[in-house]
């Protein structure tokens, strides 16, 4: 599916996510953490839940970068989710899917993926 097929939602103002942050969307019923990072501001998207807690959190974790990889640790079991992918570093059974963002009129949209 190319993003020109996808089916995007509009979730906020692209101004309403502060950098190094993140925000929680619900799209199409999917809790969905979309987070800016970096001078750049650039928008990545994963899952919301925290598999290993089964909570809503990720969009409340701290974002930083492990190497070359951009991640935001869980705030209740402190694992790392690979922001590109939607990894989980400590226990890849645990990652979530990533989802494609984009920012079109000023307003975040995002795909499912």
């Amino acid at each position: 599916m190319t993003t020109d097929t996808l089916q995007w939602t509009a979730v906020c103002a692209a101004t309403d996510i502060l950098p190094d942050t993140g925000v929680c969307a619900l799209v199409e019923g999917v809790h969905v953490a979309i987070f800016s990072v970096g001078r750049e501001q650039a928008l990545y998207a994963i899952d919301n839940v925290d598999p290993k807690a089964n909570a809503s959190v990720l969009s409340r974790g701290l974002v930083g970068s492990l190497g070359d990889r951009i991640v935001v640790a869980s705030p209740l079991y402190k694992n790392h989710f690979d922001l590109r992918s939607g990894e989980c570093l400590e226990a890849p059974e645990y990652s979530v899917r990533a989802h494609a963002v984009r920012v079109d009129e000023g307003r975040v949209l995002v795909a499912l993926g």
